[in-house]
C-alpha cells in the first residue's frame, strides 16, 4: 500500500534534519503538497512547530529509488510526474524559462528545454507557451521517441532534437534551445565565433555550427545530436542555439548567457578600430586543462598549442598568437637553391 504523506510528516522530516524525501509512489495530501510547493518555490523555508524550527531546501529532494523508463506502468509514471521531486525539476525549467524571456533570448512562444529523468524519458516544455509565463503545471513527460506520457498541454514540437541529443550523448542530463540575438547572428552567417579571447567562454562553451534543416525535423535533430561528442553549444544555421549539460538545466542555461555575452563583446571589440588581443598557445592550453578537469567536451583536447586557436575567418581581423617555442616552418635550403638556379636559367633563355 502506498504511503500517505501529511504536513505533519514533512515537518517531522525537517525537524529531524533528514531533508524531505518523498517516495515516488507516495500519496501526498493537498495541504502537504501546498507546503512542498511553497518550499520548492522559495528555495528554503523556516517551519516552526512549537519551540522547534528547521529549514529545508528543494535540493534535498531525492529522485525515486526505482529508475523509471517508458515501459513503466502508467500509474508509476503519473505518480512520479506528480511527485515533489518532479515538481522541483518543473520549477527549475520554469525559472530558466523566465530568465530566457527576461533577457530577450526568446520571442513569442519560442525556445524549449528538457531534463532527462529516466532511462528513456524526459520532462519538457509545452508548445505554444511563452517562456516568460511557464508554470509547473504546463510541463510534459515524454519518452525518447517523442510520445507524450503525462501532462495536460502538448509537448514542444522541437522535442525530437532534444531527445536525439540525449540518445546520442548519454551524459546529457539537460538541454536548452533559444534564440539569443548576437549568437543567432553568427548562426545566420554560418560562422562559429573566433576563439582565444575570453576564458569564461573557452571553459564553459565548445561551439560548433550545424547546417540548416527544418526546425523540429528528424534531420535537424540528427545533425545536432551527431555533434554532441565534441560540442556542448551548437549554433543551428538560420535558427538559433542549443546547449546541453551533464549536470543540470541551469548549467545549460548558463551557456546561453555566456555565448551571447561573448558574441556581443567581440562584435563591439571589432568596431573599436584597435587590434584584438588573443591568448597564446600556452595560455590556451592552461584553459583547456581546466575545462577537461570539469568534464566538459571540446574537440581541441590533445591538440598542439599552435593548433588551439581559430580566428582566421573572423572579419575584424583578430590574429591568434602562436607559442614562440614552436619551430618555424620553411623550405629546405637545397630546394630553394635549386629553384633559384632553374629560375635564373629560364630568365637567361628569355633574354
Amino acid at each position: 500500500m502506498s504511503q500517505v504523506i501529511s504536513v505533519r510528516d514533512i515537518q517531522e522530516m525537517i525537524r529531524n534534519g533528514r531533508g524531505v524525501n518523498i517516495p515516488a509512489d507516495a500519496i501526498v495530501t493537498p495541504s502537504a503538497r501546498e507546503l512542498l510547493q511553497d518550499i520548492e518555490t522559495n528555495g528554503a523555508r523556516v517551519i516552526a512547530t512549537g519551540a522547534a524550527a528547521a529549514s529545508v531546501s528543494a535540493d534535498k529532494l531525492s529522485p525515486p529509488a526505482k529508475k523509471l523508463n517508458s515501459k513503466s506502468s502508467k500509474a508509476e509514471l503519473e505518480a512520479f510526474f506528480a511527485s515533489p521531486y518532479a515538481h522541483s525539476l518543473k520549477e527549475q525549467i520554469c525559472e530558466m524559462g523566465h530568465r530566457l524571456w527576461k533577457r530577450a533570448y526568446v520571442d513569442g512562444n519560442g525556445g524549449n528545454m528538457a531534463i532527462r529523468v529516466g532511462e528513456d524519458i524526459a520532462i519538457c516544455t509545452p508548445t505554444l507557451v511563452s517562456k516568460g509565463s511557464l508554470k509547473p503545471s504546463d510541463m510534459c513527460l515524454v519518452d525518447f521517441d517523442g510520445n507524450q506520457l503525462c501532462g495536460t498541454k502538448k509537448r514542444t514540437s522541437e522535442i525530437l532534437m532534444h531527445l536525439q541529443m540525449m540518445k546520442k550523448q548519454p551524459k546529457a542530463v539537460a538541454t536548452c534551445h533559444c534564440h539569443p540575438p548576437y549568437a543567432t547572428a553568427f548562426a545566420v552567417v554560418g560562422q562559429a565565433p573566433p576563439t582565444c579571447m575570453l576564458p569564461e567562454y573557452e571553459v564553459f562553451c565548445s561551439v560548433g555550427v550545424a547546417p540548416y534543416r527544418t526546425p523540429g525535423s528528424p534531420e535537424m535533430g540528427k545533425l545536432v545530436a551527431d555533434m554532441t561528442d565534441d560540442f556542448n553549444t551548437i549554433l543551428m544555421a538560420n535558427h538559433g542555439v542549443v546547449t546541453w549539460s551533464h549536470n543540470n538545466i541551469e548549467e545549460a542555461y548558463w551557456r546561453m548567457e555566456i555565448i551571447e555575452a561573448y558574441c556581443r563583446t567581440i562584435v563591439v571589440a571589432g568596431q573599436l578600430g584597435k587590434p584584438i588581443n588573443t591568448f597564446t598557445g600556452s595560455q590556451m592550453k592552461e584553459i583547456l586543462n581546466i575545462k577537461q578537469s570539469l568534464g566538459f567536451v571540446d574537440p581541441r583536447h590533445g591538440l598542439k598549442e599552435c593548433e588551439l586557436c581559430d580566428s582566421g575567418e573572423w572579419r575584424p581581423g583578430a590574429t591568434c598568437q602562436t607559442s614562440s617555442s614552436e619551430p618555424a616552418v620553411g623550405l629546405d635550403p637545397e630546394a630553394e637553391a635549386a629553384v633559384k638556379a632553374i629560375t635564373d636559367q629560364i630568365l637567361a633563355q628569355m633574354k
